[in-house]
């Protein structure tokens, strides 16, 4: 039998160049879907590098202007603020306080790009002196005493103005608590970014570094999820959309892509997936080593995460993927005015 006379789909057509390739592609992966995580701390001319997380800085506020005209001028339009505090104690008090370094970094950040989304992290564990995420008490973290900080928190970050906040504490009710006290203060349009399915993962020790968050005692698995549970996940999901969630978060994201699928299936509300700190200082350092090609690795990770169902990427390789993305798109450009 000859080839001419066989019937099959020649699949390979359409991959024959990078224009056909680029035309049917399904899953595209746009600097519009990236938001970039910032570490801010007290002090003047602080840019101090990450020692875990190459390339990832922890950043005084006067240094700020700089970083928001970077990432605008790469097309990157939102961040997730972090703040690392001057002191800790037991009730995260800068987490509330009007004039903490994340109600600051809210601030300078609205006054000098007010187009860029500021989104800000609610939680204790980077104020609280036991490094834990609520409020300890005879080494019990307690869920309903612990609301009232977290309010308190989003509450400040909108009065300093942020556009959304993020709740990752994992507090049962928190989005509720959360909504009930932006709507009294005045709030009603501020949306809640709820780290809806956070699991309690071993990718998360470079942030940890970068936080200084990291627990005095014990674990946060009473709390954070169990990594073996899907369904769960799903139950958490639809209760933070209940409570007033208009948007959630899967956290990690490549060991969870089928988690992020199942809630991009069943849910009608967008959906960030966060590339955490594990995932990138591994990739980093493999491509130190030599091991990998970064830019092909990160950009194959980052589609991964997309075509698995997730309208936004936190991601700590923002930076490059924009610079990389751009490459591409010139590339391509002149290849089209070649071939005219």
């Amino acid at each position: 039998m000859s080839v001419e006379e066989l019937r099959f789909r020649r699949f390979r057509r359409l991959r024959r160049t990078d224009g056909l390739r680029r035309l049917v592609r399904e899953t595209r992966l746009t600097v519009d879907t990236l938001v970039y995580p910032l570490f801010v701390v007290h002090g003047h001319g602080v840019r101090r590098e990450v020692g875990s997380m190459p390339g990832v800085y922890h950043l005084s506020v006067d240094q700020l202007p700089y970083e928001a005209e970077e990432l605008l001028s790469l097309g990157i339009g939102a961040v997730l603020l972090f703040g690392i505090p001057e002191r800790k104690d037991e009730l995260a008090s800068e987490a509330y306080d009007p004039n903490g370094i994340v109600q600051r970094a809210v601030r300078e950040l609205k006054r000098v790009a007010p187009e860029l989304v500021v989104i800000t992290d609610v939680c204790n564990c980077e104020y609280t002196s036991h490094g834990h995420c609520g409020v300890v008490r005879e080494g019990q973290i307690l869920n309903d005493p612990t609301l009232e900080l977290l309010a308190r928190t989003a509450v400040s970050h909108a009065e300093a103005g942020a556009d959304m906040v993020a709740p990752s504490d994992m507090m049962d009710g928190r989005v509720l608590a959360i909504r009930v006290a932006l709507d009294r203060a005045g709030f009603t349009e501020l949306p809640i970014l709820s780290y809806a399915a956070k699991y309690a993962s071993a990718f998360y020790g470079p942030f940890r570094e970068a936080a200084e968050s990291a627990p005095a005692f014990g674990d946060r698995r009473s709390h954070q999820m169990d990594p073996a549970n899907r369904r769960e996940a799903l139950r958490e999901i639809a209760a933070d959309i209940d409570e007033g969630a208009d948007a959630i978060i899967v956290k990690p994201a490549l060991a969870y892509l089928d988690v992020i699928m199942a809630a991009a299936e069943r849910f009608d509300v967008p959906i960030a997936a966060y590339n955490v700190s594990g995932e990138y200082a591994m990739v980093k350092a493999a491509a130190r080593n030599g091991w990998i090609e970064e830019q092909r690795i990160v950009l194959e990770v980052l589609t991964g995460i997309r075509r698995a169902g997730a309208h936004m990427i936190i991601t700590y390789h923002a930076k490059d993927v924009a610079r990389w993305l751009r490459g591409e798109r010139l590339a391509a450009a002149v290849e089209q005015l070649v071939t005219a």
